[in-house]
């Protein structure tokens, strides 16, 4: 399935206007992130973090977990809108730890772990540890961070605030409770794809 196909411009107002961060590289992300949300791997649902943007202060806040599978490759074969590398992505996303992806849509690193505090951070409560994570870096750093969960919602967190939820299928719709409650927000569905976003 093509992204354009998924998604229409069901992404575009998500992803304008989040600190600098480049808005086709993170739209290409959040269509990743969906599609892994959507597929999983090997029958199973897998949970995983993309950080976009300002990804030297990323690396500099953040470890490998494992030697680095995209270490050594050169940056023209790791865009993420090519399909060869979105497809190893999927495969690596069974692996803890993050993605880190630059400005230009390099894919830089796999298994990072990020370095996380939780001092003033509003993470709503029934999220994990890779919320959590997600949280502390976009607030930190000036990137964005985009999480699969493995029940299968993608949320993006900006400025350690979670600002939208995205449920990949409409099934999920009628079972879904929101973490932005209490906000004001905006609800835009096409494709079974449901995305609610915090008002700016």
């Amino acid at each position: 399935m093509e992204s354009g196909d998924m998604t229409g411009d069901i992404f575009k107002d998500v992803c304008t206007g989040r600190r600098g961060v480049d808005p086709g590289v993170l739209e290409q992300t959040i269509v990743l992130a969906v599609e892994v949300a959507r597929e999983g791997r090997e029958g199973r649902k897998i949970g995983t973090l993309f950080v976009v943007g300002d990804s030297e202060s990323v690396i500099g806040s953040s470890k490998p977990l494992i030697l680095d599978p995209l270490a050594g490759h050169p940056d023209d074969v790791k865009h993420i809108a090519d399909p060869d590398v979105r497809e190893t992505l999927k495969e690596l996303a069974q692996l803890d730890g993050a993605f880190v992806v630059s400005d230009a849509g390099t894919v830089l690193s796999a298994a990072r772990y990020i370095d996380t505090t939780s001092d003033n951070l509003n993470v709503p409560l029934g999220l994990g540890s890779r919320h959590m994570a997600a949280a502390s870096v976009s607030s930190r750093t000036g990137a964005v961070a985009v999480v699969v969960s493995e029940s299968s919602m993608v949320r993006l967190f900006d400025d350690g605030e979670l600002v939208s939820e995205i449920t990949p299928e409409l099934w999920m719709w009628g079972r879904y409770s929101s973490h932005l409650s209490g906000k004001p927000t905006s609800t835009q569905a096409h494709d079974e794809v449901t995305v609610v976003s915090v008002d700016e």
